[in-house]
């Protein structure tokens, strides 16, 4: 039985650093090329509620919520009480791997 157990905790720490990793995995700095093109146009603005680059009140209880969340949000796309974010940004040709580029690269600015 404790074979099992320890055998648990290994894959439950070995997801759980997979899981860390990945969000580590993307670059803010080959994001700001993808933001700068197709990011802009809402979050320079504030167009459909969209929080301004920069903002830290506004990026605060966005950014608590990890990484993973606000990755998944701006790929499928968001509808909240302030605004909406459509998915990948309404531009379909971004990988998910580029719009979480952009995303590191929002948050990186807005701490």
């Amino acid at each position: 039985m404790s074979r099992f157990v320890s055998a648990a905790f290994c894959a439950i720490f070995v997801f759980s650093m997979n899981t860390a990793n990945a969000s580590a995995a993307y670059s803010a700095a080959a994001g700001k090329a993808v933001y700068d093109a197709s990011c802009t146009t809402c979050h320079k603005t504030g167009l459909m509620g969209a929080p301004k680059g920069g903002d830290k009140a506004a990026w605060a209880p966005r950014i608590s919520q990890g990484m993973d969340m606000l990755v998944s949000r701006s790929v499928k796309g968001y509808t909240g009480k302030l605004g909406m974010m459509p998915a990948k940004g309404g531009n379909p040709k971004l990988t998910d791997l580029q719009i979480g580029n952009a995303v590191a690269y929002i948050v990186q600015q807005s701490k």
